[in-house]
C-alpha cells in the first residue's frame, strides 16, 4: 500500500527521491510533527518540485533539530506530451521555454532568510522533464482545454549546491558588477530578464548580502553588504 505521503506524489518527485537516496535512508518519516521525504541520520532531505510557500512552517521547525537540504528541480529542457482521457499519447513537442539557475529566486522569495541558517542548504537540480497534459473537464469557469496531470523526470543534467550565503554571492554577484547597482544592472550582468534581477536583489538583501545605497532616479541602488 502507498504511504500517505506518496498518494499524490508526481513521477518527478518520486524519481528525484530515488535519485538522491542512499542505502539506509528512511523515506516519508515523521519528524517534528511533519513528514520528511528522506531522513539520513541527522540530515533531512526535502524535495520540493513546486513553489516554496507551503514550506514556510515546516522548514523552520525541522531546522531546529536537523540539518536540512532542500532539493528543487528546474527544467532546462521540457517536452509537452498530450494524451487522451485514456492516457494514450496524442502528441509530443519540445517547449520553447528553458529554465535557468536564476529561476530559483522565483521560489526563494518565500523564505530567503533560511539561506543564512547554519543547518540549511539548497540544491538546484537542472533537469530534462516531460509535462504530461490531459483534456480538461469543461465547465463555465474553466476554459482551458488541457490540464497538467504529471511531470516526468527524463534526466538530471547538472546540479548546484548552496550551503551558505557566500555561495549565492559567488554565483550571482559578478565581480564586474558596478557598485552601487540597480536590479536591472544585476539582471544585465547575469544575462537574464529584469524581473529575475528584481527577485534576486530582494533575496540577496534578505540573506544579508546586499544593503540599500540610495536611489538613481526611480531605481533603488544596492551594494555588497560590508
Amino acid at each position: 500500500m502507498p504511504h500517505i505521503g506518496t498518494l499524490r506524489e508526481s513521477h518527478l518527485h518520486a524519481a528525484l527521491k530515488q535519485y538522491y537516496a542512499q542505502p539506509g535512508d528512511i523515506f516519508e518519516s515523521p519528524v517534528a510533527g511533519f513528514v520528511a521525504d528522506i531522513v539520513r541520520g541527522d540530515l533531512v532531505i526535502e524535495i520540493q518540485t513546486a513553489n516554496f510557500s507551503p514550506l514556510k512552517r515546516k522548514l523552520p521547525q525541522l531546522l531546529q533539530t536537523h540539518r536540512l537540504r532542500l532539493v528543487h528541480p528546474i527544467a532546462v529542457e521540457k517536452w509537452i506530451v498530450r494524451t487522451d482521457a485514456a492516457g494514450r499519447v496524442l502528441s509530443r513537442r519540445k517547449s520553447p521555454r528553458r529554465g535557468c539557475l536564476e529561476h530559483i529566486f522565483l521560489e526563494l522569495v518565500s523564505l530567503p532568510e533560511l539561506a543564512a541558517h547554519p543547518n540549511f542548504s539548497l540544491e538546484v537540480a537542472l533537469v530534462r522533464e516531460e509535462e504530461r497534459r490531459a483534456p480538461a473537464t469543461r465547465n463555465r469557469r474553466r476554459r482551458k482545454e488541457w490540464r497538467t496531470v504529471d511531470r516526468v523526470l527524463l534526466e538530471v543534467l547538472d546540479f548546484e549546491v548552496f550551503e551558505a550565503p557566500a555561495d549565492y554571492a559567488h554565483r550571482f554577484l559578478p565581480e564586474a558588477l558596478p557598485q552601487p547597482f540597480t536590479s536591472r544592472e544585476l539582471a544585465r550582468a547575469l544575462g537574464r530578464p529584469h524581473y529575475l534581477g528584481q527577485k534576486a536583489t530582494y533575496c540577496l538583501h534578505r540573506m544579508g548580502l546586499l544593503e540599500e545605497a540610495g536611489r538613481r532616479g526611480r531605481a533603488k541602488l544596492w551594494r555588497r553588504a560590508s
